[in-house]
């Protein structure tokens, strides 16, 4: 449960060179990561039935060209992140954007989604600037399956032709949540979507938005993508402008932020995604609508800092989420960030038994 203060890979120059650095630094762990991720589609828990590796591998690769049309950068940065570490395009998009990947995987081949696998990750929050005394907050825990909490890593981005940003992910992933150096913050809550397709999965969807200049800017650039399966978005900036984007690939409804403080879980609140939303557990719905309830509850007052909204993902009794059977969901990690002031923390495990460390864009 404990664990050390989180790492930072520092990745700067073209995209070949940024993902040729981040699949030789973890080459072992990215191939390790990639078996347990192909293993877990090839089982049939998440497809409805067994699925032969050639199966799933042509799968994924029938997702590159939605990849590369998509950002030609960011295509090549993973590309070059597979190949240093060992993997091939096709396997650096189920390892990257496994949660949309599975999502593709029932829209193509069918078969129910069994509870046990089904993900409740994450609890999202922005907080406006007239909460936080002029200056306010993007927040969220990333939670996922235990088994990835190993796999965190904080990549210190600064690309040739884009601003330089602070990405925290797993290894092998382009990005999952960050803020760029202009004060851009992007961060995620996972749906569980009926319509997906063999598009581009969430995780480089991140990364091109924290490419832009504004929150408006980078929820336009989610709006635009070719999604492969549900996420929801939140994007917040340096000028208190932000919004919150539930994004499937048929339906991707906005709400932008106001007065109150915006947070999220993992069931969808907007008619037209709940339309597209697969079957959740009792137990996981009774989660997402607890952890949102008290989010709501947390933020619902003036003077909010950072103490506080860390305070939040260590909230024992809905938020902070530890590994029990069948789902073995955790709170892997959290971040707080500040647009304004471009201030940063991430932690890494468990926030309730771990320390945030201040991260900062220079080297």
């Amino acid at each position: 449960m404990r664990r050390p203060p989180i790492r930072v890979l520092d990745l700067a120059g073209s995209p070949e060179h940024m993902g040729a650095t981040h699949g030789a630094t973890y080459a072992d762990e990215i191939r390790q990561y990639t078996d347990e991720r192909v293993s877990l589609v090839m089982e049939g828990l998440w497809s409805g039935g067994p699925m032969a590796e050639a199966d799933v591998l042509d799968l994924a690769a029938s997702m590159l060209p939605a990849h590369e049309a998509h950002s030609p950068a960011l295509f090549a940065e993973m590309c070059a992140m597979a190949d240093a570490a060992g993997i091939t395009p096709a396997q650096a998009v189920i390892v990257g954007g496994f949660t949309d990947f599975v999502d593709t995987v029932r829209a193509v081949v069918g078969g129910a989604h069994p509870d046990t696998v089904m993900e409740d990750d994450c609890t999202s929050v922005i907080v406006p600037d007239h909460r936080a005394d002029g200056a306010g907050f993007f927040a969220q825990t990333w939670d996922m399956h235990d088994s990835a909490t190993e796999h965190v890593v904080l990549l210190r981005t600064d690309p040739t032709d884009a601003p330089a940003a602070l990405v925290f992910t797993t290894t092998g992933a382009l990005g999952q949540i960050g803020m760029n150096e202009l004060g851009v913050c992007v961060g995620i809550n996972n749906l569980t979507a009926t319509d997906g397709t063999p598009g581009v999965t969430w995780t480089q969807v991140v990364r091109h938005a924290l490419e832009q200049d504004s929150a408006a800017a980078a929820r336009d650039a989610i709006l635009d993508a070719d999604l492969a399966g549900g996420h929801n978005f939140l994007v917040f900036d340096a000028e208190g402008d932000g919004y919150n984007i539930e994004a499937m690939p048929t339906a991707r409804p906005v709400t932008t932020l106001d007065r109150d403080a915006v947070a999220h879980t993992n069931h969808t609140l907007a008619p037209e995604t709940t339309a597209v939303q697969g079957p959740r557990a009792d137990a996981l719905q009774d989660s997402s609508v607890r952890r949102l309830d008290t989010a709501r509850q947390w933020l619902d007052r003036d003077g909010i800092t950072a103490d506080d909204l860390m305070a939040l993902t260590r909230e024992p009794d809905a938020v902070c989420q530890t590994a029990v059977e069948p789902y073995h969901v955790e709170s892997s990690g959290a971040t707080v960030m500040r647009p304004r002031t471009k201030e940063f923390w991430a932690v890494w495990g468990l926030p309730s038994m771990n320390e945030y460390q201040k991260v900062s864009f220079a080297r």
